[in-house]
């Protein structure tokens, strides 16, 4: 599985406008909704669902990066997308640090094996101090989208 199968690049937002954890998870469920991955009816529910999740635990696992995540009924085709933040966000993460970078991930219930594939080359490509770093450097869609491709090409 690649990056690409599932980051939607309409939806990607490289300077979030929300300066908290809840109004940047409402931003990039919104950026999905606009992108068409979603229904826009539903952004309320599925907003719900992943503060939800992350009251039981924080997704912020640390080095600036965190990937809310959820499976959903209003989702029918597995979508993500990624937010940057320019001040760094509170997102209580593991190592006390802002998050910088959000990899936002909505699933169909019913496909927990491709939830679980997607979640791997996610946290596979964020353990990589090189793509961090340029994630959090790129400023704009096609540097994200750029820095993406290459990700799955092996680069």
């Amino acid at each position: 599985m690649k990056l690409s199968e599932f980051i939607v690049p309409e939806a990607i937002v490289p300077a979030l406008q929300a300066t908290e954890r809840d109004g940047v998870l409402r931003e990039l469920v919104a950026s999905l909704a606009d992108a068409g991955a979603l229904p826009q009816d539903s952004i309320d529910e599925v907003l719900a669902a992943i503060v939800k999740r992350e009251q039981n635990g924080s997704t912020g696992f640390g080095k600036g990066v965190a990937v809310p995540h959820v499976k959903h009924p209003k989702v029918k085709k597995m979508a993500g997308t990624i937010g940057r933040s320019e001040a760094g966000i509170d997102f209580a993460a593991l190592d006390h640090q802002p998050v910088y970078s959000v990899v936002l991930l909505l699933s169909p219930e019913n496909q927990p094996q491709q939830h679980l594939q997607a979640m791997n080359i996610i946290f596979s490509n964020l353990q990589k101090d090189m793509f961090r770093r340029f994630l959090r450097q790129s400023t704009t869609r096609p540097a994200i989208q750029e820095l993406l491709d290459e990700a799955d090409q092996g680069k």
